[in-house]
Protein backbone atom coordinates (compact mmCIF):
# COMPACT_ATOMS: atom_id res chain seq x y z
CA UNK A 1 0.00 0.00 0.00
CA UNK A 2 1.03 3.42 -1.10
CA UNK A 3 1.99 5.70 2.21
CA UNK A 4 3.16 8.84 1.41
CA UNK A 5 4.78 10.74 4.43
CA UNK A 6 1.86 12.29 6.56
CA UNK A 7 2.27 16.91 6.82
CA UNK A 8 -0.97 17.79 6.57
CA UNK A 9 -2.07 17.54 10.82
CA UNK A 10 -4.06 20.78 10.27
CA UNK A 11 -6.48 18.81 7.85
CA UNK A 12 -6.42 16.18 10.79
CA UNK A 13 -4.34 14.02 12.77
CA UNK A 14 -4.01 10.18 13.16
CA UNK A 15 -5.46 8.58 16.17
CA UNK A 16 -3.50 8.33 19.04
CA UNK A 17 -2.55 4.70 20.05
CA UNK A 18 -3.25 5.17 23.90
CA UNK A 19 -7.34 7.13 22.09
CA UNK A 20 -7.58 4.58 20.64
CA UNK A 21 -7.10 1.88 22.67
CA UNK A 22 -9.29 3.59 25.28
CA UNK A 23 -11.87 3.83 22.63
CA UNK A 24 -12.07 0.10 21.80
CA UNK A 25 -14.33 -0.72 24.74
CA UNK A 26 -17.03 1.73 24.39
CA UNK A 27 -17.72 -0.21 20.59
CA UNK A 28 -18.25 -3.04 21.60
CA UNK A 29 -18.17 -4.17 25.84
CA UNK A 30 -19.37 -1.28 27.35
CA UNK A 31 -21.87 -0.01 24.44
CA UNK A 32 -24.19 1.24 26.47
CA UNK A 33 -26.72 4.58 26.43
CA UNK A 34 -25.64 6.51 28.57
CA UNK A 35 -29.11 7.77 29.18
CA UNK A 36 -29.94 4.72 29.99
CA UNK A 37 -30.30 3.45 34.09
CA UNK A 38 -28.66 0.08 33.70
CA UNK A 39 -25.01 -0.34 34.40
CA UNK A 40 -24.00 -0.35 30.85
CA UNK A 41 -25.38 3.13 30.91
CA UNK A 42 -23.92 3.94 33.37
CA UNK A 43 -20.40 3.20 32.92
CA UNK A 44 -21.18 4.76 29.56
CA UNK A 45 -22.07 7.88 32.27
CA UNK A 46 -19.11 7.61 34.05
CA UNK A 47 -16.77 7.85 30.99
CA UNK A 48 -18.85 10.58 29.80
CA UNK A 49 -18.19 12.25 33.05
CA UNK A 50 -14.54 11.01 33.10
CA UNK A 51 -13.69 12.41 29.59
CA UNK A 52 -15.48 15.73 30.46
CA UNK A 53 -12.99 16.02 32.64
CA UNK A 54 -10.35 15.74 31.39
CA UNK A 55 -11.29 18.26 28.03
CA UNK A 56 -11.54 20.63 30.84
CA UNK A 57 -8.32 20.13 32.90
CA UNK A 58 -6.19 20.38 29.56
CA UNK A 59 -7.55 23.96 28.97
CA UNK A 60 -7.98 24.98 31.94
CA UNK A 61 -11.93 25.52 32.04
CA UNK A 62 -14.30 24.11 34.69
CA UNK A 63 -16.10 20.41 33.36
CA UNK A 64 -19.77 22.26 33.88
CA UNK A 65 -18.64 24.60 31.11
CA UNK A 66 -17.99 21.77 28.70
CA UNK A 67 -20.67 21.54 25.92
CA UNK A 68 -19.83 18.58 23.50
CA UNK A 69 -20.78 18.52 20.17
CA UNK A 70 -19.88 16.50 16.74
CA UNK A 71 -16.96 18.79 15.80
CA UNK A 72 -15.57 22.67 15.64
CA UNK A 73 -17.94 23.21 12.80
CA UNK A 74 -20.88 22.80 15.11
CA UNK A 75 -19.41 23.98 18.27
CA UNK A 76 -18.68 27.53 16.30
CA UNK A 77 -22.48 27.08 14.85
CA UNK A 78 -23.86 26.59 18.15
CA UNK A 79 -22.37 29.63 19.75
CA UNK A 80 -23.09 31.74 16.73
CA UNK A 81 -26.93 30.79 16.20
CA UNK A 82 -27.53 29.94 19.64
CA UNK A 83 -26.61 33.23 21.65
CA UNK A 84 -27.78 35.23 17.97
CA UNK A 85 -31.29 33.80 18.64
CA UNK A 86 -31.61 35.06 22.19
CA UNK A 87 -30.33 38.82 21.48
CA UNK A 88 -32.37 41.57 19.32
CA UNK A 89 -30.53 41.88 15.97
CA UNK A 90 -27.23 43.61 15.96
CA UNK A 91 -23.52 43.51 14.85
CA UNK A 92 -21.63 40.11 14.45
CA UNK A 93 -17.48 40.79 14.32
CA UNK A 94 -15.33 38.33 12.94
CA UNK A 95 -12.03 38.78 11.65
CA UNK A 96 -11.64 38.38 7.83
CA UNK A 97 -9.50 35.34 8.00
CA UNK A 98 -12.40 33.03 10.00
CA UNK A 99 -12.91 29.43 9.22
CA UNK A 100 -15.74 28.70 7.10
CA UNK A 101 -17.68 27.27 10.30
CA UNK A 102 -17.74 31.42 11.76
CA UNK A 103 -17.56 32.87 8.15
CA UNK A 104 -20.83 31.44 6.91
CA UNK A 105 -23.54 31.39 10.07
CA UNK A 106 -21.89 34.78 10.60
CA UNK A 107 -23.19 35.02 7.09
CA UNK A 108 -26.40 33.28 8.02
CA UNK A 109 -27.33 35.81 10.37
CA UNK A 110 -28.15 38.87 8.22
CA UNK A 111 -31.53 36.60 7.22
CA UNK A 112 -32.64 37.59 10.54
CA UNK A 113 -31.51 41.37 10.40
CA UNK A 114 -27.48 40.95 11.92
CA UNK A 115 -25.09 43.39 10.03
CA UNK A 116 -21.48 41.35 9.69
CA UNK A 117 -18.67 43.41 10.09
CA UNK A 118 -15.56 42.02 8.98
CA UNK A 119 -12.14 43.12 10.29
CA UNK A 120 -8.90 43.74 8.40
CA UNK A 121 -5.89 41.66 9.09
CA UNK A 122 -2.45 42.90 7.97
CA UNK A 123 0.39 41.39 5.39
CA UNK A 124 1.64 39.08 8.73
CA UNK A 125 -2.75 37.81 9.31
CA UNK A 126 -2.48 39.64 12.66
CA UNK A 127 -5.70 41.52 13.48
CA UNK A 128 -5.46 45.06 12.08
CA UNK A 129 -5.52 47.21 15.76
CA UNK A 130 -7.00 50.31 13.78
CA UNK A 131 -9.77 48.22 12.17
CA UNK A 132 -10.43 46.52 15.08
CA UNK A 133 -11.28 49.95 17.12
CA UNK A 134 -13.33 50.97 14.57
CA UNK A 135 -15.29 47.76 14.85
CA UNK A 136 -16.01 48.01 18.01
CA UNK A 137 -16.63 51.57 18.15
CA UNK A 138 -19.79 50.24 16.13
CA UNK A 139 -21.14 48.28 19.40
CA UNK A 140 -21.58 44.58 18.20
CA UNK A 141 -23.27 42.14 19.77
CA UNK A 142 -21.30 39.09 18.66
CA UNK A 143 -17.38 39.29 18.15
CA UNK A 144 -15.23 35.68 17.35
CA UNK A 145 -12.05 36.27 16.42
CA UNK A 146 -9.92 32.68 15.98
CA UNK A 147 -6.50 31.65 17.86
CA UNK A 148 -4.60 30.37 15.85
CA UNK A 149 -5.29 30.35 12.00
CA UNK A 150 -5.69 27.05 10.12
CA UNK A 151 -3.44 27.97 7.00
CA UNK A 152 -0.61 29.92 8.06
CA UNK A 153 -0.84 29.59 11.84
CA UNK A 154 -0.71 32.67 12.60
CA UNK A 155 -1.59 33.13 16.83
CA UNK A 156 -3.81 36.38 18.12
CA UNK A 157 -3.43 37.97 21.23
CA UNK A 158 -6.90 36.87 22.12
CA UNK A 159 -6.50 38.01 26.00
CA UNK A 160 -5.64 41.26 25.17
CA UNK A 161 -8.03 41.95 21.82
CA UNK A 162 -10.93 40.43 24.70
CA UNK A 163 -9.99 43.09 27.03
CA UNK A 164 -10.16 45.77 24.39
CA UNK A 165 -13.51 44.60 23.77
CA UNK A 166 -15.26 44.75 27.41
CA UNK A 167 -16.77 47.68 27.39
CA UNK A 168 -19.22 46.51 24.49
CA UNK A 169 -19.82 44.12 26.44
CA UNK A 170 -20.43 41.48 23.64
CA UNK A 171 -20.21 37.97 23.71
CA UNK A 172 -16.47 36.97 22.90
CA UNK A 173 -15.88 34.08 21.26
CA UNK A 174 -12.52 32.56 20.29
CA UNK A 175 -11.94 29.73 17.50
CA UNK A 176 -8.95 27.82 19.10
CA UNK A 177 -9.11 24.25 17.43
CA UNK A 178 -5.99 24.66 15.67
CA UNK A 179 -4.20 25.90 19.21
CA UNK A 180 -4.82 22.98 21.19
CA UNK A 181 -2.32 20.50 21.55
CA UNK A 182 0.08 22.69 19.76
CA UNK A 183 0.16 26.21 22.11
CA UNK A 184 -0.88 26.60 25.80
CA UNK A 185 -4.62 27.50 26.21
CA UNK A 186 -6.09 28.25 28.91
CA UNK A 187 -9.62 28.86 29.12
CA UNK A 188 -9.60 30.16 32.49
CA UNK A 189 -7.18 33.38 32.02
CA UNK A 190 -9.10 33.98 28.81
CA UNK A 191 -12.45 34.08 30.62
CA UNK A 192 -11.16 36.91 33.10
CA UNK A 193 -9.54 39.31 30.13
CA UNK A 194 -13.31 38.93 28.58
CA UNK A 195 -13.45 35.43 26.57
CA UNK A 196 -16.84 34.26 27.12
CA UNK A 197 -16.73 30.95 24.60
CA UNK A 198 -14.24 28.91 23.03
CA UNK A 199 -14.15 26.18 20.26
CA UNK A 200 -12.07 22.79 20.72
CA UNK A 201 -12.02 20.00 18.40
CA UNK A 202 -10.62 16.33 18.78
CA UNK A 203 -9.45 15.01 15.35
CA UNK A 204 -6.88 18.18 15.61
CA UNK A 205 -4.67 16.78 18.17
CA UNK A 206 -4.76 12.78 17.79
CA UNK A 207 -8.29 11.88 19.00
CA UNK A 208 -11.07 11.16 16.15
CA UNK A 209 -13.30 12.92 13.78
CA UNK A 210 -16.45 13.17 15.35
CA UNK A 211 -16.27 15.28 18.87
CA UNK A 212 -15.87 18.52 19.79
CA UNK A 213 -16.56 20.97 22.19
CA UNK A 214 -17.87 24.72 22.75
CA UNK A 215 -16.48 25.41 26.26
CA UNK A 216 -18.79 28.29 27.47
CA UNK A 217 -19.09 31.16 30.13
CA UNK A 218 -22.62 30.01 32.28
CA UNK A 219 -23.47 33.25 32.13
CA UNK A 220 -23.91 33.46 28.45
CA UNK A 221 -27.81 32.71 27.42
CA UNK A 222 -27.69 30.28 24.28
CA UNK A 223 -30.43 28.44 22.50
CA UNK A 224 -29.30 24.78 21.19
CA UNK A 225 -29.41 24.18 17.86
CA UNK A 226 -30.54 20.64 18.69
CA UNK A 227 -33.78 20.23 20.30
CA UNK A 228 -34.40 16.73 21.78
CA UNK A 229 -33.85 14.55 24.89
CA UNK A 230 -32.36 17.87 27.05
CA UNK A 231 -29.02 16.51 26.70
CA UNK A 232 -25.88 18.47 27.64
CA UNK A 233 -27.76 20.76 29.55
CA UNK A 234 -30.12 20.98 27.34
CA UNK A 235 -28.05 22.53 24.74
CA UNK A 236 -26.98 19.80 22.74
CA UNK A 237 -29.40 17.06 22.33
CA UNK A 238 -29.13 13.82 20.82
CA UNK A 239 -27.50 10.48 22.31
CA UNK A 240 -24.15 10.77 22.80
CA UNK A 241 -21.16 9.39 20.29
CA UNK A 242 -19.38 7.81 23.84
CA UNK A 243 -15.97 6.23 22.34
CA UNK A 244 -15.66 9.40 20.38
CA UNK A 245 -16.26 11.52 23.45
CA UNK A 246 -13.92 9.07 25.46
CA UNK A 247 -10.73 9.42 23.05
CA UNK A 248 -11.39 13.08 22.95
CA UNK A 249 -11.01 13.20 26.59
CA UNK A 250 -7.74 10.97 26.28
CA UNK A 251 -6.78 13.32 23.31
CA UNK A 252 -6.50 16.35 25.49
CA UNK A 253 -4.81 14.37 28.08
CA UNK A 254 -2.14 13.49 26.20
CA UNK A 255 -1.78 16.68 24.14
CA UNK A 256 -1.66 18.21 27.59
CA UNK A 257 1.12 15.82 28.93
CA UNK A 258 3.57 16.43 25.74
CA UNK A 259 3.15 20.23 25.82
CA UNK A 260 6.56 20.91 26.79
CA UNK A 261 8.25 18.98 24.66
CA UNK A 262 6.43 18.79 21.31
CA UNK A 263 6.20 22.29 20.26
CA UNK A 264 10.07 22.66 20.82
CA UNK A 265 10.18 19.67 18.49
CA UNK A 266 7.87 21.27 16.04
CA UNK A 267 9.52 24.69 15.91
CA UNK A 268 12.63 22.91 15.37
CA UNK A 269 11.61 20.90 12.13
CA UNK A 270 9.98 23.77 11.27
CA UNK A 271 12.92 25.73 11.21
CA UNK A 272 14.97 23.02 9.08
CA UNK A 273 12.04 23.67 6.53
CA UNK A 274 12.40 26.93 6.16
CA UNK A 275 15.29 27.61 6.02
CA UNK A 276 15.30 24.83 3.21
CA UNK A 277 11.95 26.69 1.22
CA UNK A 278 13.87 30.28 1.28
CA UNK A 279 16.72 28.33 -0.30
CA UNK A 280 14.48 27.07 -3.17
CA UNK A 281 13.30 30.94 -3.43
CA UNK A 282 9.71 30.22 -1.73
CA UNK A 283 8.13 33.22 -0.08
CA UNK A 284 6.74 31.75 3.38
CA UNK A 285 3.43 33.11 4.04
CA UNK A 286 2.87 35.07 7.91
CA UNK A 287 6.86 34.54 8.85
CA UNK A 288 7.06 37.53 10.88
CA UNK A 289 4.02 36.63 13.19
CA UNK A 290 3.91 34.86 16.07
CA UNK A 291 3.09 31.42 14.68
CA UNK A 292 2.20 27.65 15.61
CA UNK A 293 5.41 25.65 16.07
CA UNK A 294 3.99 23.40 13.28
CA UNK A 295 2.88 25.20 10.27
CA UNK A 296 4.35 26.48 6.96
CA UNK A 297 2.37 28.39 3.91
CA UNK A 298 4.77 29.14 1.70
CA UNK A 299 4.35 29.83 -2.42
CA UNK A 300 7.14 29.33 -5.15
CA UNK A 301 6.94 31.77 -8.16
CA UNK A 302 4.99 30.77 -10.92
CA UNK A 303 4.15 27.20 -9.57
CA UNK A 304 0.48 26.41 -9.41
CA UNK A 305 -0.58 24.91 -5.63
CA UNK A 306 -3.02 22.96 -7.05
CA UNK A 307 -0.68 21.48 -9.32
CA UNK A 308 2.29 21.21 -7.01
CA UNK A 309 0.20 19.11 -3.96
CA UNK A 310 -0.61 16.57 -6.57
CA UNK A 311 3.07 16.03 -7.92
CA UNK A 312 4.24 15.96 -4.37
CA UNK A 313 1.23 13.01 -3.53
CA UNK A 314 2.43 11.03 -6.33
CA UNK A 315 6.23 11.41 -4.78
CA UNK A 316 5.17 10.56 -1.67
CA UNK A 317 4.23 13.33 0.45
CA UNK A 318 0.73 14.82 1.69
CA UNK A 319 0.50 18.00 1.56
CA UNK A 320 -2.12 20.55 1.43
CA UNK A 321 -3.11 23.68 -0.75
CA UNK A 322 -5.04 25.34 1.79
CA UNK A 323 -7.97 24.51 4.45
CA UNK A 324 -9.10 20.98 3.61
CA UNK A 325 -12.32 22.61 4.02
CA UNK A 326 -12.04 24.35 1.58
CA UNK A 327 -10.60 22.09 -0.99
CA UNK A 328 -13.28 22.10 -3.60
CA UNK A 329 -13.56 26.05 -3.89
CA UNK A 330 -10.75 26.65 -6.85
CA UNK A 331 -11.12 30.39 -5.55
CA UNK A 332 -7.18 31.72 -3.90
CA UNK A 333 -7.55 31.74 -0.21
CA UNK A 334 -9.45 34.06 1.29
CA UNK A 335 -7.22 33.93 3.97
CA UNK A 336 -4.51 35.15 1.54
CA UNK A 337 -6.65 37.87 0.12
CA UNK A 338 -7.12 39.22 3.42
CA UNK A 339 -3.56 39.62 4.00
CA UNK A 340 -3.16 41.66 0.61
CA UNK A 341 -1.29 39.23 -1.18
CA UNK A 342 -1.86 39.15 -4.80
CA UNK A 343 -4.28 36.16 -5.79
CA UNK A 344 -1.60 34.75 -8.63
CA UNK A 345 0.62 34.05 -5.46
CA UNK A 346 -2.12 33.04 -3.75
CA UNK A 347 -2.87 30.59 -6.09
CA UNK A 348 0.27 28.78 -5.33
CA UNK A 349 0.09 27.91 -2.06
CA UNK A 350 1.02 25.05 -0.38
CA UNK A 351 0.25 24.41 3.27
CA UNK A 352 2.80 21.94 5.63
CA UNK A 353 1.71 21.14 8.89
CA UNK A 354 4.24 19.40 10.90
CA UNK A 355 2.89 16.62 13.59
CA UNK A 356 4.91 14.86 16.37
CA UNK A 357 5.15 11.79 14.05
CA UNK A 358 7.72 13.89 11.94
CA UNK A 359 11.26 13.72 11.52
CA UNK A 360 14.00 15.15 10.70
CA UNK A 361 14.52 12.77 7.46
CA UNK A 362 10.78 13.57 6.35
CA UNK A 363 11.77 16.94 6.51
CA UNK A 364 15.00 16.56 4.38
CA UNK A 365 13.25 14.11 2.05
CA UNK A 366 10.27 17.03 1.42
CA UNK A 367 12.62 19.17 0.53
CA UNK A 368 14.53 17.41 -1.98
CA UNK A 369 10.75 16.00 -3.70
CA UNK A 370 9.66 19.62 -3.85
CA UNK A 371 12.89 20.61 -5.67
CA UNK A 372 13.07 17.99 -8.42
CA UNK A 373 8.84 18.14 -8.46
CA UNK A 374 9.32 21.93 -9.08
CA UNK A 375 12.34 21.35 -11.95
CA UNK A 376 9.93 19.41 -13.76
CA UNK A 377 7.29 21.55 -13.77
CA UNK A 378 9.41 24.12 -15.14
CA UNK A 379 10.41 22.22 -17.45
CA UNK A 380 7.09 21.47 -18.44
CA UNK A 381 6.36 25.24 -18.57
CA UNK A 382 8.79 25.74 -20.75
CA UNK A 383 8.69 23.10 -23.18
CA UNK A 384 4.91 24.18 -23.26
CA UNK A 385 6.51 27.94 -24.33
CA UNK A 386 8.91 26.49 -26.72
CA UNK A 387 6.66 24.80 -28.77
CA UNK A 388 3.63 27.68 -29.00
CA UNK A 389 5.91 29.73 -29.48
Amino acid sequence: MFNPVYLDHNATTPVSPDVLEAMLPFFAQQHGNASSRHEYGRAARRAIDEARQRVASAVGAHPTEVIFTSGGSEANNLFIKGTAAMLPAGTVAISAIEHPCVREPAKALRRHGWRLREIEVDGECRLASADFHAALAEQPALISIMLANNETGAIQDIAALAAQAAATRAWFHTDAVQALGKVSVDFRSLNAAGVHAMTLSAHKLGGPKGAGALIIDKRVDLAPLIDGGGHERGLRSGTENVPAIVGFGMACETAANCLKEAPLQLRQLRGSLERGLVAQGATIFAAHAERLPNTVYFSLPGIDGETLVARLDRAGFAVASGAACSAANPEPSHVLLAMGIAPETARGAVRVSLGRQNTADDVAGFLRALAATVSQLQSLTALHHTVGG
